[in-house]
């Protein structure tokens, strides 16, 4: 039986497409997984597949940050070679057929381990602009996958493949998810979230003008943890934290959602209009280059977070924009989960 080690962390973009392939595999049954990350965000996402784990504890770059990023950032060559052992004895211990790394800070000492140890790595980059991570693995791996055929171009074993999308996101009709969520098939419905911890701009945006969208619209609210308000106002159904998002993506007209390339590709994928607010001031600027890349094609619209005033008026031109509906209708953007797969398995296997 093959074994795969998948690493990636630091948020939810570069740990749900692995567990895209993780479930994929897991299906199959012809597959052994298991997961490197940190005892972060990405140790909780895993945890519900009951596969092995092994926890490092890897340096992040901090950004800015004063004297204090200063002093974080200079005992980061420490830091790593102590995350580069654990990364090691973490591959020794289940001595896997190949690494597949989704990137973020935790992947780096595990692609390094991994090519010391001359095990195959394969990695992936979401994003139009590669992040730091793939940037500095790339020469260490067979192959980087990446979402846009453009980004490809930028590494030397580039392989354009699309991005990894969970299967379960398509497992709803709008028939039965409305059933499922007591949702009359006759509504408009609007579907607003804000990325794994949500938005406070953005949950301020909806629920100041709550009671004009809920004339109009069922609304379905992913706030984020701890973020939760008292509300009996009829039409607005509000989520502290979904870990499958199907069913609510299967019940929206219209989507509003920050842009990480997660979330773009998922919208594109079920040919839903989607109104993003991309990140801004926190990021590199992958957000806006993710909505923008698409925008510019017609696939989707973009507020940004500076003009969120805007707000209502850009939610109801979404929902009245039927060339936007009719563009989406025409193009695919299919799962990239069997062609990775495929990839990986022909080097494992030659």
């Amino acid at each position: 039986m093959r074994k795969i080690l998948f690493t990636g962390g630091g948020s939810a973009g570069h740990v749900v497409p692995n567990i895209a392939l993780i479930e994929r595999l897991l299906a199959n049954g012809d597959t052994d997984v298991c997961y490197i990350g940190t005892n972060g965000i990405e140790k909780g996402i895993v945890a519900q597949w009951k596969i092995p784990y092994y926890a490092i504890d890897c340096p992040k770059l901090v950004r800015g940050g004063g004297f204090k990023g200063l002093r974080q950032n200079v005992r980061i060559p420490f830091s790593f070679l102590r995350a580069y052992k654990q990364a090691k004895k973490g591959l020794l211990s289940f001595q896997p057929d190949a690494v597949f790394s989704k990137g973020g800070y935790v992947s780096l000492p595990v692609v390094y381990a991994a090519k010391k140890l001359k095990i195959p790595c394969f990695a992936h980059e979401s994003d139009l602009s590669p992040g730091l991570a793939n940037r500095l693995s790339a020469r260490a791996c067979e192959k980087i996958f990446t979402s846009f055929p453009e980004t490809a171009k930028r590494f030397r074993r580039g392989v354009y493949s699309g991005a990894p999308i969970k299967q379960s996101i398509f497992s709803f009709s709008k028939t039965a998810a409305r059933q499922r969520l007591g949702i009359d098939e006759t509504k408009k419905v609007l579907l607003v979230f804000g990325g794994g911890s949500g938005s406070k701009i953005i949950n301020d945006a909806l629920r100041n003008n709550l009671k004009d969208f809920t004339s109009k619209y069922v609304v379905l609210h992913v706030c984020g943890k701890g973020n939760l308000v008292d509300s009996n106002v009829k039409n607005y159904r509000q989520f502290e934290f979904v870990t499958d998002m199907g069913s609510l993506y299967a019940c929206a007209d219209v989507v509003v959602a920050r842009a990480g390339a997660g979330t773009v590709f998922e919208t594109l994928a079920l040919k839903k209009p989607t109104l993003f607010i991309p990140l801004e001031g926190q990021t590199r600027g992958d957000q806006w280059e993710n909505a923008q890349y698409f925008a510019s094609k017609g696939l989707c619209k973009i507020l940004p977070q500076s003009t969120i005033e805007k707000f209502p008026q850009a939610i109801e031109e979404t929902f009245l924009d039927e060339t936007l509906t009719q563009r989406l209708q025409e193009t695919s953007f299919p799962p990239a989960n069997d062609f990775i797969l495929r990839e990986i398995r022909r080097a494992i296997d030659k």
